[in-house]
């Protein structure tokens, strides 16, 4: 009888073991993470972001977390791969039960999968990828879950054309730009951001992403005389292009992506050329003391300084979430979604502090005037500053 009893008393306990754990798990407020870690150039910013997002985890939790719950992270690889983006997008919504993801990588996985978000009301928010309709509305006037915390490629352009209009020296102006989707959309943008300046180019030139040779373009451009080259393009290709100006002797000024930060472009350009074009970050080189503070306690997990940014990117992400949430006195999709349009409160952020970041019909929290002019200089990222720079006003980005 005793035995029974026993064994009785063990199998309430352990029911009740179960079931109490089964609450703490449920208690947990689930985020996610959906982007390249692993397979792509652009890897290093994914883990970049990952680890801001963590920390700002940690930092919630260690204060008591939201809403009486702890945050944790779900971390999905898309290995730079739209089909398996897309898979791991009904994985974390259908199946971890996240309440908000973070990322992607690469702004192709984004626009492969931004209408499952918007049918499972579930918000994004993404630090990393930068192509402008990423957070464009699927259809006009539609609830909209896509938002950013990043370099916006629209935005970007209208800071380069900006600072080409205003430059006096930029006379006779050219646009380049790879064949590749990234490059084609950032041409797109290029034609018709400039028509808002007035900007006129006398010619456009195209070149592949692998290719090595680009004298046979930029000796037409030579011969008409052009002195300014507004070129959109990976890293890579970018540095082939400033050997290829160096074998026709050439050094128009040259204004580009901000992919220029990249190593895979120093690597390409070697420490002397890198130093030519001019481009555009959301955080400069020299880091605010507050930065500075983050990134000594990541550094130790980040390849290099240049993916630095994504993770001061995806901390403010997730501060904004939290806040959201806070507000919102939920983590219901479609409420979290409309405090992030209506943030209360400021958010004193690693990039910036957001005061009412996201309307209705604006979901990018850093615009042009948020961008820092830069440089490589031997071999490093620089700020970078002249007399045109100086000159632009907020008032003097248009979009």
């Amino acid at each position: 009888m005793t035995k029974k009893l026993n064994a009785a008393k063990a199998a309430v306990a352990a029911a009740a073991a179960i079931l109490i754990s089964g609450t703490a798990v449920a208690q947990e407020i689930k985020l996610g993470f959906n982007g390249d870690l692993s397979a792509s150039p652009s890897a290093q910013s994914g883990q970049a972001a990952v680890l801001g997002i963590r920390a700002a985890i940690e930092d919630v939790n260690a204060a008591g977390g939201v809403l009486g719950r702890n945050l944790t992270l779900v971390v999905r690889d898309d290995l730079s791969q739209p089909p398996k983006s897309i898979q791991n997008m009904s994985d974390l919504i259908d199946n971890e039960k996240v309440v908000t993801i973070f990322g992607p990588t690469n702004s192709g996985n984004a626009m492969a999968w931004k209408q499952i978000p918007n049918q499972k009301k579930i918000p994004v928010i993404n630090p990393i990828s930068s192509a402008t309709d990423i957070t464009k509305p699927v259809s006009a006037g539609a609830d909209n879950y896509m938002f950013r915390v990043s370099m916006v490629d629209r935005e970007q352009i209208s800071g380069l054309v900006a600072y080409t209009k205003a430059n006096p020296a930029a006379k006779k102006i050219a646009f380049m730009a790879e064949t590749t989707g990234y490059g084609q959309a950032g041409l797109k943008d290029l034609q018709e951001v400039s028509q808002l300046y007035d900007v006129k180019p006398v010619t456009t030139e195209k070149f592949g992403v692998n290719d090595t040779d680009m004298t046979s373009q930029l000796n037409k451009l030579k011969g008409a005389g052009v002195d300014t080259i507004l070129v959109w393009a990976q890293g890579t290709p970018l540095g082939q292009l400033e050997r290829s100006k160096q074998k026709v002797d050439y050094s128009p000024q040259t204004i580009t992506s901000w992919a220029a930060d990249n190593n895979s472009f120093l690597d390409a350009a070697g420490k002397e050329l890198a130093g030519k074009p001019l481009f555009l970050r959301t955080i400069s080189p020299e880091l605010t003391p507050k930065q500075q503070q983050l990134f000594d306690r990541l550094s130790s997990h980040i390849s290099s300084a240049s993916p630095f940014g994504f993770a001061a990117h995806a901390y403010d992400a997730t501060m904004l979430v939290v806040h959201a949430i806070k507000q919102a006195g939920t983590t219901d999709g479609p409420k979290v979604r409309e405090a992030l349009e209506n943030l209360e409160a400021p958010y004193d952020g690693y990039m910036k502090t957001y005061n009412k970041p996201f309307s209705k019909t604006n979901h990018e929290a850093l615009i042009a005037a948020d961008y820092k002019w830069v440089k490589w200089v031997d071999g490093k990222l620089a700020p970078y500053s002249d007399e045109t720079t100086k000159s632009l006003k907020p008032s003097d980005f248009k979009m």
